[in-house]
């Protein structure tokens, strides 16, 4: 489950983040496009978007439950 007080930085505020426990496999990528993207290092995914609609937050759900580290977390804010 991840951890709030490990956010990565380049999270936008909100209720989806990274935490760093990331691995950079690129499924938050591939399922919400519009929201995740990696660092320039390419070592961890973020959130540079939060969701603005339905279809978003699908996509930010989807995200987070096939994420294999359960490095995407929902604070619900």
């Amino acid at each position: 489950m991840a951890n709030p007080e490990n956010k990565f930085p380049e999270n936008v505020p909100g209720p989806f983040y990274v935490d760093d426990s990331c691995i950079a496999c690129g499924v938050c990528e591939a399922e919400a496009p519009e929201n995740f993207k990696l660092n320039d290092d390419g070592d961890h995914a973020f959130v540079y978007k939060q969701p603005e609609n339905d279809d978003e937050r699908d996509a930010c759900v989807a995200a987070l439950e096939s994420c294999p580290v359960d490095a995407i977390g929902d604070d619900g804010e």
